[in-house]
């Protein structure tokens, strides 16, 4: 962007969902409110259980787990502050507040990409080197590929938002966004961006890409090693401990391409808001649901928990 009306900004607007009449914004409240709300009860639950139960404590769970502390972070960061713009119609955030959503949103983000990568290459160990998975898949080894998912979020975070907050705003400090994303606040920029963006753009497809390929390729090997599996009931039994991570991956990814790889002319500010949504605020609700339905060991271990409980509160009163 060339050279303009540059000034200092103390804080920015999040323009949201304000073109909305209230009544729809009030309506739009009660339901993100709800979904937040379940989110972060359902993610604690899963956290809670695989902590808690023995019989949740093979690496498959250990990840489990730290999605959904990524989840929990991913809500925290994004959901309040949303909440807020559509009830008490409190749009302004400060610069640093801005600044500080978009890189935990950027950490959180990346650190999610590179974690269901991990995870596929669990569910590949697991199905294609069944004998060797306690073997391989230790706790130091587990441990590591944690750390390896988390440490991603930090240098890509810190370089995006130090490097995009360096450069002078124009007067207008009105971000057409619910969230700090680095597109809209990049468009109140009074300099030349291009290096930044192409940055933005080489940083993106490496983050997203990278992973995407590498769960690609474990699926392949998952899916060849399911076929010369002689009985459907195997078939069935191998196909069902890795569905629940598919079906999360493929929310995950086709929402965020749709978002950061479409041709700009389709990319109208409204439309963008819509498919953040669905990585924002639903992805982490239907997590905890997906792997809760669709799997049997962490539904029966959600009852014996909640039998405990029951128990529990009998003994003490």
């Amino acid at each position: 962007m060339a050279a303009g009306n540059q000034t200092r900004i103390a804080e920015f607007i999040l323009m949201g969902f304000s073109s909305l009449p209230t009544e729809i914004q009030t309506l739009l409240f009660l339901a993100f409110l709800t979904i937040y709300l379940v989110t972060l009860l359902g993610n604690s639950l899963i956290i809670l259980v695989t902590l808690a139960d023995p019989m949740l404590q093979s690496p498959m769970y250990f990840f489990l787990r730290n999605l959904s502390f990524m989840e929990i972070g991913f809500n925290l960061v994004i959901v309040p502050k949303m909440l807020g713009t559509l009830i008490a119609q409190d749009t302004s955030i400060s610069f640093l507040g801005c600044a500080t959503q978009m890189y935990f949103f950027f950490f959180f983000g990346v650190a999610e990409c590179f974690l269901l990568a991990t995870m596929a290459y669990d569910r590949y160990v697991a199905i294609c080197s069944p004998l060797h998975y306690p073997i391989i898949m230790n706790q130091g080894t587990r441990a590591r590929l944690a750390a390896a998912s988390w440490f991603p979020g930090f240098p890509v975070a810190t370089v995006q938002t130090t490097w995009l907050f360096s450069f002078p705003f124009c007067a207008n400090n009105k971000v057409n966004h619910f969230f700090c994303d680095s597109p809209p606040v990049l468009r109140l920029v009074c300099a030349d961006t291009a290096r930044f963006e192409v940055y933005a753009i080489v940083g993106t497809i490496l983050v997203v890409m990278i992973p995407c390929l590498l769960i690609l390729c474990s699926y392949t090997l998952i899916a060849a090693s399911i076929l010369k599996i002689p009985s459907a009931k195997g078939k069935h039994k191998a196909f069902s401990t890795c569905s629940s991570h598919l079906i999360v991956v493929s929310l995950f990814y086709v929402s965020l391409s749709l978002t950061y790889f479409r041709p700009k002319s389709k990319n109208s500010p409204e439309s963008k808001k819509l498919l953040s949504l669905s990585y924002t605020v639903v992805t982490p609700l239907l997590n905890p649901i997906i792997y809760s339905l669709r799997n049997n060991e962490v539904k029966k271990a959600l009852s014996r928990t909640f039998h405990k409980a029951l128990a529990l509160r009998k003994f003490i009163l």
